[in-house]
């Protein structure tokens, strides 16, 4: 599991013995290392207000794949001045949801992705409704992501959808052409990388769409570029991809 708080201790109540399964944060996944289209700045102000005492007791994200949500529930986690929790459901659904979920309720935030994953499993989807439950009843905080709008998931518990319809909800849309441009220029600048704005758009003319495919096109043209202590040109681009 992946547990951050100021003094990088293990929260209270819960063990290395729970979960046979680690989790680790990313180390990109980073408030700062997100590009903010103006369509997500809205999303952005409720996650890093989420800890005030006005911020919203939970948020539920969602969207296709590659559109930044494990990246923004992982960033949660890196900001955090209070202990947080970051659970890949997708990664956790073959675990009984107890030894998952033991002890979570009495974390300040607790990040929930791929909550889809788990869903149609009673014992996950009871469990889940508790855990709700018991972070309103603290006072606790809760951001959760799928990959459709809460009363579209298929959730058997009803008592379950109406919670997760209760959260403030925040769409993620895949971005245009021109906005997966700018985030390989921002992701590159973040690296001490140049990518004019003709060289992104030829990256993204040729490579896969998926935002999370491009990103890895970014991670071979930087070991390439290093390597052979080149800049990236359409010439380079062409020639470290095979294109």
């Amino acid at each position: 599991m992946a547990i951050t708080d100021p003094e990088r201790k293990r929260a209270a109540g819960l063990s290395q013995q729970q979960l046979p399964l680690a989790v680790h944060l990313r180390d990109d996944a980073t408030m700062d290392n997100f590009l903010a289209l103006p369509q997500t700045l809205p999303l952005m102000d409720a996650l890093q207000s989420q800890m005030q005492p006005e911020g919203e007791a939970v948020i539920y994200l969602y969207g296709p794949p590659g559109t930044g949500k494990s990246h923004l529930l992982q960033a949660c986690c890196h900001l955090a001045e209070t202990e947080t929790l970051y659970l890949p459901l997708a990664q956790l659904r073959e675990y009984p949801p107890g030894e998952v979920l033991q002890g979570v309720d009495r974390l300040d935030r607790i990040c929930l992705d791929d909550i889809h994953a788990v869903l149609g499993d009673p014992d996950w989807e009871l469990a889940l409704f508790n855990l709700y439950n018991s972070v309103r009843q603290e006072d606790r905080r809760l951001v959760v992501a799928g990959d459709a709008a809460p009363r579209a998931l298929e959730v058997q518990l009803p008592d379950l959808r109406s919670r997760l319809s209760w959260a403030v909800v925040y769409q993620l849309v895949e971005g245009s052409d021109e906005e997966k441009s700018a985030i390989l220029q921002f992701r590159a600048m973040r690296r001490g990388l140049s990518l004019s704005a003709g060289v992104a758009s030829f990256i993204v003319s040729r490579a896969p769409r998926a935002m999370e495919q491009l990103l890895g096109v970014l991670d071979q043209l930087d070991e390439a570029s290093l390597a052979q202590q080149r800049a990236l040109s359409i010439p380079f681009v062409k020639e470290a991809l095979g294109w």
